[in-house]
């Protein structure tokens, strides 16, 4: 049975991460949103898309939550962007009550996912979409980690005219002002950034980092950045689910383990293996 990933909120996020999961075969995708048949038509461009790049998932849109059901990842986009000018904070009333509604929602019908929140302001989000779930901490993730780290790494690679693939960046803390980009764990093949960058550039690449999405936000005028955060939303998707096969999932039978190897004798065979 394939995995599934609901999104809320099919805008230029949403609809993003639809197009980076569909293209990777992660999950079967759900599109909600409040706006009537634009989910519907998203996803129905999507599916019409995938035999031309050869992929084979599902993409359907709703704007019924009972969709979402049985969701192992729910993605929440939903939400106003940021205007010129405005911080993350600005929209903390508005959006709260868009997240909260989200989460009341999918985690009716799907009592076992895990989230994955982008919406602004990011951490406070996450903080409670935790709590009007009611589940734990483990369970909610924001994505600003994979992205905040992917912005550094792309300001390194063309300060330096590097690929992408050496640079190894690596940001903590808050979706915001105060991110700390760790400039000296961050390298170049590993070498440290600190060792290859003079300092006025290092510093400004720092700042450039912290203010990554109000760049692009006073560039757009009237939308906010979507092909980044919506990769790695993808990515941090993808990892859940990976991680969610793997793992022993409440409600369950344990994995049987294997005897341990007596003194002279191999290990016992696993259980059902030929013997």
């Amino acid at each position: 049975m394939k995995s599934k990933v609901s999104i809320i909120g099919a805008g230029m996020t949403g609809s993003t991460t639809a197009h980076w999961l569909a293209e990777k075969e992660i999950a079967d995708i759900v599109l909600i949103d409040v706006v009537e048949g634009m989910p519907v038509g998203k996803a129905l461009d999507l599916q019409e898309a995938l035999p031309v790049v050869g992929k084979d998932v599902s993409v359907v849109g709703s704007n019924d939550y009972q969709a979402t059901a049985n969701s192992d990842v729910v993605v929440i986009t939903a939400g106003l962007p940021r205007k010129p000018g405005m911080s993350r904070d600005d929209l903390l009333n508005t959006n709260a009550e868009i997240v909260r509604k989200a989460t009341q929602e999918t985690i009716k019908y799907s009592p076992d996912a895990i989230f994955v929140i982008l919406t602004n302001p990011l951490d406070v989000m996450a903080y409670l979409a935790m709590k009007v779930a009611g589940v734990a901490p483990h369970r909610v993730v924001g994505q600003a980690g994979i992205l905040d780290s992917a912005r550094m790494r792309a300001f390194v690679s063309m300060e330096l005219g590097a690929s992408v693939e050496n640079v190894h960046c690596y940001v903590l803390g808050g979706h915001g002002d105060d991110m700390v980009p760790l400039t000296r764990a961050s390298n170049v093949a590993g070498v440290p950034l600190d060792e290859i960058l003079p300092a006025d550039r290092l510093a400004a690449i720092v700042q450039r980092t912290r203010k990554g999405g109000g760049e692009i936000v006073g560039l757009l005028k009237t939308g906010s950045a979507y092909y980044a955060p919506a990769a790695a939303i993808s990515r941090r998707a993808g990892s859940s689910i990976s991680a969610s096969r793997r793992a022993h999932l409440p409600g369950t039978p344990p994995p049987r383990r294997r005897a341990p190897a007596l003194a002279g004798l191999p290990p016992a065979p696993p259980a059902g293996a030929a013997r």
